[in-house]
């Protein structure tokens, strides 16, 4: 099967033969195309047409040419819409035949969004190869352990051989560092063989610091109406907005069409800044939708600060009106400030009473649900979300930012006490929310993640320093001299110091780790997965039996009853035993002792009864 996105820019092969090259480059008044073919280098005029446009076909070009773009000035750019640039981000694009590629999967479907057990992975660090061929070779492994859906950090192309993808420049090509844009087309089949959704992560709230030539040459790309972190922000409001919403809404359709993906995440959406109606998530939803094909299952997975519920929303029918799921970051501050005790920075706000808020996420979604953030300096944050359904929440313990924002990058197995780390992992696996772990930690790896880059020297001087100063805020890194002991991002030892050490998973404590995962995951898809699909919000019952012990029930879509009893403190606590059959205990929790009510510290327990809800 042959899979392939039109875009109405960039280079696009003809039926016929020879490409169209076109370019939005309305701050320029010519443009030339730079072609690289076995005879030599062409230099040929660009016709400027309507809308600050250059077009161009060449009968002679074909798919392996090399090409760039040359301004008045005589400064040579890639292609921003480059299917694949082999030199890294300063260099040539090469033209692709995205037909080329025999897609083995034409039967697959995807999987409903119930099913998801999603497995967060780097490319680069996740196996000693660094490559889309490595992250193969893992596959076997990931349906054994219970997932099935990988979400892949972003392999749009960036500045450098390392970096953990948000630095990207060139949106719709693969990193040459992982392999070509083959590669990661066989390495979604392979997925899809084994029955595994591939969702990527997109980042369109900004471009990296290198390598993004829009500015010479589109600086309509841009807004300075709105500042971000990042200078002006992209244009999705303004003068000439309707061409940049257009390259977006097509990178969409481009990872969804051309590389037969099951679904994006949006990166930080809130930093997107965009006062128009309908806004740019509004449209990106509507391209999820009009996918051709669209009988199998795609998925629109949002990263959100605010909390905004109503890009969540529901129809009366239950079908989405915009995106699927969001990133929870609130029920992850609640799991860490239970398990380590840490309060300060952001996890301020979740100190007062954590396993409270770990309730409300756990039962309603958002911890933060309009009320005021101490952390945000009163601000007030979020939207009522119980009336929405625990599909729409994506709970985890661990992910690339959470560890990886850490000045060293550790893990939460690292600050944590095993049995505390067994009793969260109980309640994240088994919860009705869809369940995200992070690259190693099923297994409790050894290795921190911290941050990574390869900028060139001036710039990663600045953002080592920049990293060094703004850990500067907090009282244990006062003292320059322990600043300066925290990782250089563009040094290769950090970023070795990340990649997975796979021999660990045959080894104590690794492996019990590991067969818990196993364990519970095994559960999850023989008693929750089937009884999911319809449940509404779950009409749940939240009860806080003391300050660090719940208990919630869930009506299932079958109309069972699943119920969490969990003790997370220091202290043994007495209670009323729930009805139905347990699931699951703690190893620390006989069920003996459960049924006569004592519920140890660091202790949960899992039961359904099954059929109507009593």
């Amino acid at each position: 099967m042959k899979r392939q996105h039109s875009m109405p820019f960039g280079a696009e092969l003809l039926d016929g033969g020879g490409v169209r090259f076109r370019l939005w480059a309305p701050g320029v008044d010519a443009v030339s195309l730079q072609l690289v073919q076995a005879d030599g280098a062409a230099e040929l005029p660009m016709t400027a047409v309507a809308g600050g446009w250059f077009d161009l076909t060449v009968a002679e070009a074909q798919a392996g040419n090399r090409y760039l773009f040359k301004l008045p000035d005589g400064l040579l750019v890639p292609d921003p819409a480059s299917r694949y640039n082999p030199e890294d981000v300063h260099g040539a694009s090469e033209i692709v035949a995205p037909a080329a590629f025999d897609w083995p999967d034409g039967e697959w479907r995807g999987r409903p969004w119930e099913e998801a057990v999603i497995y967060e992975l780097h490319i680069g660090s996740f196996t000693q190869a660094g490559d889309f061929a490595g992250a193969i070779e893992r596959l076997d492994y990931l349906v054994e352990l219970g997932v099935t859906a990988l979400e892949i950090m972003p392999v749009s192309d960036f500045p450098g051989q390392r970096n953990w993808g948000y630095d990207g420049v060139l949106p719709f090509a693969p990193d040459a560092a992982y392999g070509r844009p083959e590669d990661f087309k066989r390495l979604i089949a392979a997925a899809h063989e084994r029955g595994l959704m591939v969702l990527l992560d997109v980042v369109y709230n900004h471009f990296g610091p290198e390598g993004n030539y829009l500015h010479a040459y589109a600086p309509d790309f841009f807004n300075p109406r709105h500042e971000t972190p990042w200078g002006a922000a992209i244009n999705f409001d303004g003068e000439g907005s309707r061409a940049v919403r257009d390259f977006f809404v097509h990178n969409v359709l481009y990872w969804l069409e051309e590389f037969h993906l099951d679904g994006l995440r949006l990166d930080a959406i809130h930093a997107i800044c965009d006062d128009s109606s309908p806004d740019i998530i509004e449209e990106l939803a509507a391209a999820f939708k009009a996918v051709p094909g669209r009988a199998r299952h795609v998925h629109m997975v949002l990263e959100n600060e605010r909390n905004q519920a109503r890009y969540l929303a529901r129809d009366e029918s239950g079908r989405l009106v915009h995106g699927t799921a969001q990133w929870n970051d609130d029920i992850h501050h609640c799991f860490h400030v239970v398990a380590t005790g840490e309060t300060d920075g952001y996890y301020t706000d979740y100190a007062a009473e954590p396993v409270r808020l770990l309730g409300r996420c756990l039962s309603e979604g958002f911890a933060y649900q309009g009320e005021a953030s101490t952390f945000a300096h009163g601000e007030l944050r979020g939207e009522a979300s119980a009336h929405l359904p625990p599909a729409a929440f994506i709970n985890f313990l661990q992910n690339h930012d959470q560890i990886g924002n850490r000045a060293f990058g550790e893990r939460l197995a690292h600050l944590a006490s095993p049995v505390a780390m067994e009793a969260v992992t109980s309640v994240l696996l088994l919860a009705p929310q869809p369940p995200l772990l992070f690259m190693g930690e099923e297994f409790a790896t050894a290795q921190p993640f911290q941050f990574f880059c390869d900028f060139g020297p001036e710039l990663a001087r600045l953002v080592t320093e920049g990293r060094r100063r703004e850990f500067g805020r907090f009282a244990r890194f006062a003292d320059p001299a322990v600043r300066a002991s925290i990782p250089d991002p563009n040094a290769l030892a950090t970023f070795e110091a990340g990649v997975l050490d796979w021999s660990a998973i045959d080894r104590a404590p690794h492996r019990a780790t590991l067969e818990l995962h196993r364990q519970l995951l095994s559960l999850r898809h023989q008693w929750l997965v089937p009884r999911l699909a319809g449940m509404g919000n779950g009409d749940p019952q939240l009860k806080l039996v003391s300050p660090r012990t719940l208990s919630i029930n869930w009506t299932l879509g079958d109309r069972s009853l699943l119920t969490l009893l969990a003790n997370l403190g220091d202290e043994p606590l007495a209670v009323t035993p729930p009805g139905g059959q347990l699931l699951f205990a703690t190893a620390n929790l006989d069920a003996d002792a459960l049924a006569s009510g004592q519920l140890p510290a660091w202790s949960v327990a899992w039961h359904l009864h099954l059929g109507d809800r009593p």
